[in-house]
């Protein structure tokens, strides 16, 4: 398979904890303290790879500024209206966009695409990859102004 490395995994597993906490109604962040203690009894549940810790804590501290910016590109959409798992996917992708330095924003859109194709509808990839290639943009600026103003902790220091 062409995507099965372990950050692949990891954005799947994301994915899925994004999905869950949104149908329970419950944070992301509970969810992986769950799991991680869960594993401790029962490793069929499988360990919380650290980039997904990774994703979904900075997801979490950003739920409203990374669903302004989704809602803001969608065209003739609402993010309510969308698929649960096109949300999850556009959130994870579009946080990426903006605090994986490492990540080159192309492969955060092709990776964000190939889930889509794995986890949602037949129109899924072609509308995730339309939303993340504008918001792509954006990333450059955005990643440029972040390490201008120091780290998060930095800023609240």
């Amino acid at each position: 398979m062409k995507h099965s490395g372990t950050r692949h995994k990891a954005r799947k597993r994301a994915v899925d904890l994004l999905f869950e906490a949104e149908a329970k109604g419950v944070s992301p962040l509970s969810l992986i303290a769950e799991r991680r203690e869960l594993v401790l009894d029962d490793e069929s549940v499988g360990t919380v790879h650290d980039y997904t810790a990774t994703v979904i804590e900075g997801i979490d501290a950003d739920y409203p500024q990374i669903d302004a910016v989704v809602a803001s590109h969608l065209k003739e959409w609402t993010l309510p209206r969308l698929p649960a798992v096109d949300r999850a996917i556009l959130r994870l992708a579009t946080w990426e966009l903006f605090n994986s330095y490492d990540v080159d924003p192309e492969v955060i859109v092709d990776e964000a695409v190939e889930l889509a194709k794995e986890l949602s509808t037949d129109d899924s990839p072609g509308f995730v990859n339309g939303v993340l290639g504008t918001i792509a943009e954006l990333a450059p600026q955005v990643r440029a102004a972040a390490q201008a103003g120091g780290t998060r902790e930095d800023r609240q220091a």
